[in-house]
């Protein structure tokens, strides 16, 4: 019979991505993916019409976060490649918003997770996704063949 190829080969299992530090990285990212759905979840059920744009990118960053902590916590190749998308699209997200939430503040009357490169947690959006790629970086897959 012949040999099934596995997603995940026996050193990329081991890489130690999602233990030690990054087993912290992954459980930061859980926290702000429960904190920003429920956030977003909140805002715009009860008061969307308020501030549309804001309540709008909080809900993109909710999903950006929950996709990063799945592609974190799953090993293999895939799945980095993903972790590694995902955290770009934040720590660009984090300084875009916080830019423009800065220059055009009138349209955030409500704050987002990323306003203000994410003042109201902390900075902990600005700093993680930083941490998140030099983490992944240094963790990243052994070539293929």
């Amino acid at each position: 019979m012949a040999d099934t190829i596995s997603p995940t080969t026996p050193s990329e299992k081991t890489t130690g991505r999602t233990k030690g530090v990054g087993r912290i990285i992954v459980m930061l990212y859980a926290i702000l993916a429960l904190a920003a759905a429920w956030r977003s979840g909140f805002q715009i059920l009860t008061k969307f019409d308020d501030a549309p744009v804001a309540f709008s990118l909080s809900a993109v960053s909710a999903v950006v976060y929950i996709i990063a902590t799945f592609a974190l916590a799953i090993p293999g190749r895939r799945a980095w490649k993903t972790a590694v998308v995902a955290v770009w699209f934040e720590l660009i997200g984090v300084l875009v918003i916080g830019a423009w939430s800065l220059l055009v503040p009138d349209l955030f009357s409500e704050s987002t997770v990323w306003s203000t490169f994410g003042i109201g947690y902390g900075f902990i959006p600005l700093i993680l996704p930083v941490i998140g790629l030099y983490w992944l970086y240094k963790h990243r897959p052994a070539p293929l063949g």
